[in-house]
């Protein structure tokens, strides 16, 4: 059996996103730590009570400072020394580049990592962004190319990789349909008898926030009845947040029924009708999926990770990126046809569990980094 140490830059996510995988690996005896920052007593005692180990660390989720990022460096080299896995995996942005490094020079064996999406160094066009996405190339050539394996959620993100020489063997990459979503946990749910639509994402720019709320403002001045809510939080770490300002505005006019931070989106699913995700890049969405996977139709983009998980006209509709016009008229369509909600909402149900189900995307993971 294998000792696994598992990193990731947000702690919810060792729960919200890694939780299937964490708990197969203990199931199939092995030994597992997981790592991130600032987790709080849930987060602990939610891997404790499945038989993982949390390990605490310092890790500035965004910017680079480079002495921020030497001391997570061989805090991680430290951390690995003295636990010795034999198999590394990390996701997110730092975590990739510094985990991995990390594990090479503590000579851990089996190194892998997971590209969730490209984020705001590869997507930015201001002078600061450039220079950081410069920096993050060299950094993803130089830890990748000690990894064994390298997972990818989408063919978008893997031909960047490829076409910039990120990676240095395409051998190397493994392509997974998204992280996958638990099919029982997110089970069909009836619909509501109010039509409502809803997006749950953290309050970036990038992720259509904006976009959203001006689609919502508009559609109400014909539809007052009609709700638009949004679960999610402002993320002042982040250079791409909208500010409090914009979002205090959107409730103060009515245009959104601003849910907040759910630790379970679930209930929120459940009081929707169609999900909404006017993204502008994603690795694949999770809020996507669980939507899909509850039987709802989806409204999303045109971009790498959103335009994989919709069929456009079968499972819901596909949009343009940026594109207010578009997005109300896809609103509109299910005010005017609602029999396509519940039609639709059926191939969401159908694609999830043929394309997304958790447990076939583990296997895969699973057999790649030899725990199964």
């Amino acid at each position: 059996m294998a000792c696994v140490l598992v990193l990731g830059s947000f702690a919810d996510s060792l729960i919200l996103f890694r939780g299937r995988l964490l708990a197969e690996m203990v199931r199939n005896g092995h030994q597992v730590y997981a790592c991130a920052p600032d987790a709080s007593r849930e987060i602990r005692e939610a891997l404790s009570d499945m038989g993982v180990t949390y390990c605490d660390i310092k890790l500035q989720r965004t910017g680079m400072n480079p002495v921020n990022d030497l001391q997570s460096l061989l805090e991680l080299v430290r951390l690995y020394k003295q636990i010795r896995p034999d198999v590394f995996l990390g996701y997110t942005i730092k975590p990739v580049l510094y985990g991995s490094l990390a594990a090479r020079i503590a000579g851990v064996p089996g190194r892998y990592s997971m590209i969730e999406g490209l984020g705001f160094t590869f997507m930015g066009t201001g002078l600061k962004s450039r220079l950081l996405g410069m920096i993050t190339h060299r950094l993803y050539r130089l830890a990748l190319r000690y990894n064994s394996k390298v997972f990818f959620l989408n063919p978008d993100n893997l031909k960047v990789f490829t076409d910039q020489r990120l990676l240095q063997d395409r051998r190397q990459a493994v392509m997974l349909n998204g992280i996958g979503v638990d099919l029982e946990r997110f089970s069909p749910a009836p619909f509501p008898e109010q039509l409502s639509f809803l997006l749950i994402a953290r309050l970036l720019k990038d992720k259509g926030v904006r976009e959203y709320a001006e689609a919502a403002r508009r559609i109400r001045k014909k539809y007052p009845q009609i709700p638009f809510r949004l679960v999610g939080w402002l993320d002042q770490d982040n250079p791409n947040t909208i500010s409090k300002k914009s979002l205090d505005s959107w409730i103060a006019a009515g245009d959104i029924e601003y849910v907040g931070r759910l630790a379970d989106v679930r209930s929120a699913i459940r009081e929707c009708s169609v999900y909404v995700l006017p993204s502008y890049h994603e690795g694949t969405p999770v809020s996507v999926l669980e939507s899909m996977s509850m039987a709802r139709p989806i409204i999303t983009t045109d971009a790498p990770g959103c335009r994989e998980t919709v069929r456009h006209g079968e499972n819901g509709l596909m949009i343009p990126v940026r594109d207010v016009g578009a997005l109300i008229k896809a609103l509109e369509h299910f005010i005017l046809y609602p029999d396509d909600i519940q039609n639709f909402g059926q191939a969401s149900r159908r694609i999830a569990e043929e394309k997304y189900d958790v447990h076939k995307v583990n296997a895969i993971m699973m057999k790649t980094m030899g725990l199964a």
